[in-house]
């Protein structure tokens, strides 16, 4: 069938422009703001890609593929707001941009007809030029939307340090016919069901040729480019904050039919600043047998210590891995002072896993975090590289007490191309979400590593939703804050720390100003047994309960686990933000006279190795109690109740329908449904399929199929590349329900991954969702809204 579409008014706000996104410079003077097609047209999409090591690669630009759009740039001067277009060649497709150390200038990459160029620009004249006779490679290099690690700017901002195309082009390796065969003999590899790998010995020879790039020097304004080395398989070039050393990370044959290129067998290296091995730091074979939640043995992280001219500071596992081996110590951080001719010291064990670390503005201090997988714990220390006996916890919290949050350090890049975090003295910057029971209320704190003292800078009003993204030219009297309430769209604002008036600085129209009336709303109760559960209740604009009645309800959730029924009680999110309609919001259905209850809460709580053993148990309780909440309060008619949710909330979804008659229709969207084709572990489920082999069965909707009498929409990307959630999942289980008798309705959306960008696509689901549940829980009374006058 041909692409469906929904009501004028629904098309109007999903092709209304959204906010760019804002990039602030170092030093506070200036704002890169991104602007981005929302939802590209289906054609896009549709451009030929090929499936590699776990990437989709486009073979005529040799780059990522490209699913979203971003058309320009703008910049935006600090602190008078004065903003200019950034002139670029009509149609192009940009990159997020990296700031120069002296925030000033900033790079990125546009897409040309085959292959990706490098310009960069003059913030204050708002003018960019393209580096000439410069084309770059992505397919290594990070992520497409970001120059990431293609282009990068040297310590000194004097040049880029760039992942090149190879002067000379090969033509593409013929993709031959050639059977798939692979063979295992005493291997435990019990890693994730991974998507898009390489299959055959063809596969290999084209990701080759796709992903060599050339590590060069460039001149940004002349072009004078210096190769640093021979045509490799590199994944990131990065120079030493003295300038005179190169850490490299690169890969190498043999490649992997089990895992994708990150677990390929690797080297990292320094080299000299002109190029030229010094050191091999890490020689790593193919990491397929990485133990179920754990991480690969050898230095990882490797990274340069920003406050040092050329030391390196990395990680290394002490337990394998493995987190089930028993240990004193999982992990030891070590060092290593002049690249080409020191030995690695090992600074100091840690006690639990190494989540990574923060270097910090004074030397040899790094702020670093481990997990107690166990506890389910997170605990922060300051820490003394070279005298270790200076440790000391500054955090210390569940990893579940959102309530408990610190916030994250606020980061700086230095005029000498150092990054470290934002430090005056012995005092940091912290910003958090501000997670309380009345909803979030983000903040800005000023602490004290010295004597752990906090006292707070800011703190989002009690009516509004605001975000402080960094201080202002250098100082700190003003921060940048992204400000959105229930009635404002988000726009950019300069605060006054000492309570003066704040000063908007854009004023990014309301895309769907006829929606400010919806009313939105935080509602919480108990799951029955003590454990509180919340959500967002949006009602239909002009709704009045005794004119009206009660309303079909649609319940849209995505549950998560905790280890313990205080921290699943907890708030999180804020009923004062900006509700922007999004093409994967379940909001949508207030404008067909729905009430909608979204981030539903469904917590599953327990020991972390066997909450699974109640999951379906716990997610029925938490669905009967938010409907019952909601009916009692007059609101809801809780015989015309839909339940919905994508991925994980997906899976919720279906078994929901088949353990329960709490629902007259279900929508589910790229989920999983049969646990035996996950079969080692799925979200935070530690064991394997062999090792709870009731479990999976218990907790898999397919295997309930025959229990699946609700209607219930399957909703999939065609071409979906999460991990687990393979587009047969929905398939198999329509099959199942359809050979016992029930009612589903199955769609695949072409071209679509595990979320849906393209115009066609979401426009298409939109009309089925509304179709469906007009279907199965009855047409409601016309509430569709005219758009907004121009």
């Amino acid at each position: 069938m041909p692409y469906d579409r929904p009501g004028d008014d629904v098309v109007a706000i999903i092709d209304a422009p959204p906010a760019p996104a804002a990039l602030l410079a170092p030093g506070g003077n200036f704002v890169a703001l991104v602007h981005y097609e929302a939802h590209p047209p289906i054609t896009q999409l549709a451009r030929r890609y090929l499936a590699l090591a776990g990437m989709r690669v486009d073979p005529v630009i040799a780059g990522r593929q490209r699913t979203r759009r971003l058309t320009g740039l703008s910049v935006l001067r600090l602190p008078d707001g004065a903003q200019r277009p950034v002139e670029l060649p009509p149609g192009a497709t940009v990159s997020v941009p990296a700031w120069a150390p002296d925030g000033r200038r900033f790079a990125f990459t546009v897409d040309e007809r085959d292959g990706i160029g490098v310009w960069v620009a003059d913030a204050a004249t708002a003018t960019a030029s393209q580096v000439p006779g410069l084309r770059v490679r992505d397919v290594l290099g990070g992520d497409p939307m970001s120059v990431g690690g293609t282009v990068r700017w040297s310590r000194d901002g004097i040049s880029l340090l760039v992942l090149g195309a190879p002067a000379h082009v090969a033509a593409l390796p013929e993709n031959a016919i050639e059977p798939q065969v692979e063979e295992t003999a005493g291997k435990h590899s019990q890693m994730a069901t991974f998507q898009d790998l390489l299959r055959t010995s063809a596969d290999e020879d084209i990701f080759e040729a796709l992903a060599t790039t050339v590590p060069v020097r460039v001149d940004p304004v002349s072009g004078t480019a210096k190769e640093l080395g021979p045509a490799g398989l590199y994944q990131q070039v990065h120079d030493s904050p003295d300038g005179e050393h190169l850490l490299v990370r690169r890969l190498q044959r043999p490649f992997s039919f089990r895992v994708p290129h990150p677990y390929f067998a690797r080297r990292v290296e320094v080299w000299s600043a002109d190029g030229g091995v010094e050191r091999v730091i890490a020689d790593l074979p193919v990491s397929d047998e990485v133990p179920r939640h754990g991480v690969p043995t050898g230095p990882r992280g490797v990274c340069w210590a920003e406050r040092q001219p050329a030391s390196l500071v990395w990680a290394e596992a002490l337990d394998g891995g493995d987190p089930l081996a028993t240990a004193e110590h999982r992990d030891q951080i070590m060092r290593l002072d002049t690249p080409a001719t020191a030995e690695p010291e090992v600074c100091f064990p840690v006690r639990h896993r190494c989540l990574g670390w923060l270097d910090t503005g004074e030397p040899d201090r790094l702020i670093l975090t481990e997990h107690d997988r166990d506890r389910r714990w997170l605990t922060t220390w300051w820490c003394d590289v070279r005298a270790p006996e200076h440790n000391r916890v500054i955090f210390d919290r569940s990893a579940d007490d959102a309530y408990a949050d610190p916030g994250s350090p606020l980061m700086a890049r230095h005029p000498d191309g150092t990054r470290t975090v934002l430090q005056d003295g012995s005092v940091i910057y912290l910003r958090g979400d501000g997670a309380s029971p009345a909803g979030d209320r983000p903040f800005l704190d000023r602490a004290d590593l010295a004597g752990l003292q906090r006292s707070r800078l800011f703190q989002s009003p009690p009516d509004a939703f605001a975000r402080v993204l960094g201080f202002v030219a250098g100082g700190r009297e003003q921060v940048l804050v992204w400000h959105e309430s229930r009635t404002e769209p988000p726009n950019l604002v300069i605060v006054p720390l000492d309570g003066s008036p704040a000063r908007q600085l854009t004023f990014w129209p309301d895309p769907h100003p006829q929606l400010t009336s919806m009313d939105k709303r935080l509602v919480s109760h108990d799951r029955g047994d003590g454990v509180q559960l919340s959500g967002m209740l949006h009602l239909p604009p002009g709704y009045d309960a005794e004119r009206d009645g009660r309303l079909p309800l649609v319940v849209w959730a995505y549950p998560l686990d905790y280890g313990s029924a205080a921290t699943a009680g907890q708030v999180r999110g804020s009923s004062k933000r900006f509700t922007r309609l999004t093409a994967s919001e379940p909001v949508w259905f207030v404008l067909r006279g729905y009430a909608v209850l979204a981030d539903a809460t469904m917590p599953v709580i327990g020991d972390p190795e066997t909450m699974n053993d109640t999951y379906v148990e716990q997610i029925n309780a938490a669905a009967a109690a938010h409907i019952g909440a909601l009916a009692e309060m007059g609101i809801i008619d809780p015989g015309r109740v839909a339940v919905g949710g994508h991925s994980y909330g997906a899976f919720m979804t279906a078994n929901l329908l088949a353990h329960t008659d709490l629902f007259a229709a279900g929508i589910a969207r790229s989920g999983a449904y049969n646990r035996s084709l996950t079969p080692f572990g799925f979200q935070t489920e530690r064991r394997s399929f062999w090792e709870a082999p009731r479990i999976y069965d218990q907790v898999s909707p397919f295997r309930y199929a025959d229990h699946l009498t609700t209607p219930i929409l399957l909703i999939h990307g065609e071409q979906d590349a999460n991990s687990g959630t393979f587009p047969i999942q929905s398939q198999r289980l329509f099959q199942a329900v359809q050979a016992n008798g029930g009612t589903a309705r199955l769609v695949l959306l072409p071209h679509e991954s595990h979320g849906y960008l393209a115009r066609e696509s979401v426009l298409h689901l939109l009309a089925e969702q509304f179709r469906w549940l007009e279907r199965w829980l009855g047409q409601q009374p016309t509430t569709q809204i005219p758009a907004a006058p121009a």
